[in-house]
């Protein structure tokens, strides 16, 4: 049991490094998914299935999904800025 305890933390180091230092906020978002589906099969290894549940609900569905609305929101609004031919400072906002 221990082998897979430490086997599964080393993915939890791997999968969080990754997020850390990748610079594509998608791919950010991503790995941030995958991260939270490792460390809710960590919880659940050692025996805590009520806070593995709640990890992969929050960590790998919930939050990621928060973060690519506000990243798609975000894309509009700089898209509509840069359309506009006007920066945000000239039009007093």
């Amino acid at each position: 049991m221990a082998f897979i305890q430490v086997t599964i933390l080393i993915f939890v180091g791997i999968t969080g490094t990754a997020v850390v230092v990748t610079r594509n906020p998608i791919h950010q978002v991503i790995g941030l998914s995958f991260y939270g589906i490792i460390l809710g099969l960590f919880f659940f290894i050692l025996q805590a299935p009520d806070v593995a549940l709640s990890q992969i609900t929050i960590g790998a569905v919930v939050l990621p999904l928060m973060f690519m609305l506000a990243l798609a929101k975000i894309r509009r609004q700089e898209q509509r800025k840069s359309s506009s031919g006007h920066p945000e400072s000239a039009r007093g906002a």
